[in-house]
């Protein structure tokens, strides 16, 4: 299949709903909250702490990540708390971090630590290369 097949093959309204996730991803705050919803669920405390942000601005934050359908919510007595609506979120979150790493000078800090996992594996020998 050729691209401009391909490109025609896509609905508008995906279009319009992956851009929509782009621009929830625009800002440092919400790539921060995700970050740390990708290791699982939290309350906004909790989240306000991890990115040093008071707990309103958090709570911004995650209403329009809510209303995007990238967080999910579950309410246990006063608190509520957030996780990441879906794999795919956690996994584009990730994603984009790691290609970040990639523009820095050196090894991926992903990398690094994937090797020292695989050293550790294996007894301490590994053939794994970065890059």
């Amino acid at each position: 299949m050729d691209a401009d097949a391909q490109a025609a093959d896509l609905p508008s309204e995906q279009v319009e709903l992956a851009v929509e996730i782009f621009r929830m991803l625009a800002d440092a705050t919400r790539i921060r909250l995700l970050w740390a919803l990708t290791e699982g669920e939290l309350s906004v405390n909790d989240l306000a702490d991890r990115v040093g942000k008071p707990g309103p601005s958090v709570s911004q934050h995650l209403a329009k990540l809510r209303m995007a359908r990238m967080v999910r919510t579950r309410r246990d007595g006063n608190q509520v708390f957030y996780r990441v609506d879906n794999e795919h979120v956690a996994s584009l979150v990730r994603d984009a971090v790691h290609n970040a790493e990639h523009a820095t000078d050196g090894v991926p800090r992903h990398h690094r630590s994937a090797d020292v996992a695989a050293i550790a594996a294996t007894g301490g020998t590994t053939t794994r290369t970065t890059g």
